[in-house]
């Protein structure tokens, strides 16, 4: 079968492009980075690829608040497109602002409010897929099959996930809640709280139309090879102290690995 193709948006701020491609293509995908007038121009692009990716930055600045100006941009001119796209068996990844994108325009619930501590954050954090008691569903979503516990790096002033009860209870019900974050390797490393901004029910991504759109606030692509990790060098010396042989890839690579999967 051939390799599923992947369109990554790009304009108006967003920065995280290139790096979202090198993951999907190290993954076993063909990424192309499309500016998103491009698309409106040619809406019928969206029908040739499998995966569609919004990736991260800061798009128009996060003027009015971040995410709701680009969603404008695509609920103006790809609305129609867009639930096409995501009604079918594709895949949709919006990562950080991509993510916030993604709840401005309606396509995953809820949304992305300031940080409790008021300013921008970057560190890395820790997340598990698994669920802390039976009240929540887990997730069943291609873009973490196989995957319980992982940390990646985050990077927002936005971040915090907040939803009214009657969602939260849906999201719970249904198993949308991708991962949440914990108290783990990296985050007691740092000496650092396990969720960095406020998250109600520790949320950092959530999944909607049966798990296939992901929304992410940690950057996956941003943790695809092993010297990412912010203590690669400890787990270095450690490994070659018990003569185990170092790792080329970190955590956040599977995710992209897993979205090639479904389409092979």
């Amino acid at each position: 079968m051939s390799k599923p193709n992947v369109i990554i948006l790009s304009g108006y701020g967003l920065n995280c492009e290139d790096e979202t491609a090198h993951a999907f293509n190290v993954a076993g995908g063909v990424s192309e980075i499309v500016h998103v007038n491009d698309v409106v121009a040619q809406p019928k692009k969206l029908s040739r690829v499998q995966i569609l990716a919004v990736p991260g930055g800061f798009s128009y600045g996060d003027d009015t608040g971040s995410g709701k100006a680009y969603a404008n941009k695509l609920k103006n001119h790809l609305t129609e497109q867009l639930l096409a796209f995501v009604q079918k068996d594709t895949l949709t990844i919006g990562i950080c602002n991509g993510f916030q994108i993604l709840t401005q325009t309606g396509l995953l619930p809820g949304a992305l409010t300031y940080n409790d501590a008021p300013r921008y954050l970057t560190r890395w954090v820790d997340l598990t897929v698994a669920t802390p008691n039976k009240k929540l569903v887990p997730p069943e979503s291609p873009w973490l099959a196989g995957i319980t516990e992982l940390s990646l790096p985050i990077a927002h002033g936005e971040g915090k996930y907040y939803a009214d009860e009657k969602t939260l209870a849906t999201l719970k019900r249904a198993g949308q809640i991708a991962y949440r974050y914990i108290k783990g390797e990296t985050a007691t490393l740092q000496s650092l709280p396990a969720n960095p901004n406020g998250s109600l029910l520790d949320i950092a991504g959530i999944t909607a139309y049966n798990g296939r759109v992901f929304g992410t606030m940690p950057h996956p692509e941003r943790a695809v090879y092993f010297t990412q990790l912010p203590h690669w060098t400890l787990q270095k010396e450690i490994l070659q102290r018990a003569n185990q042989p170092l790792p080329k890839f970190a955590d956040g690579l599977q995710i992209f690995k897993n979205a090639i999967h479904y389409f092979k």
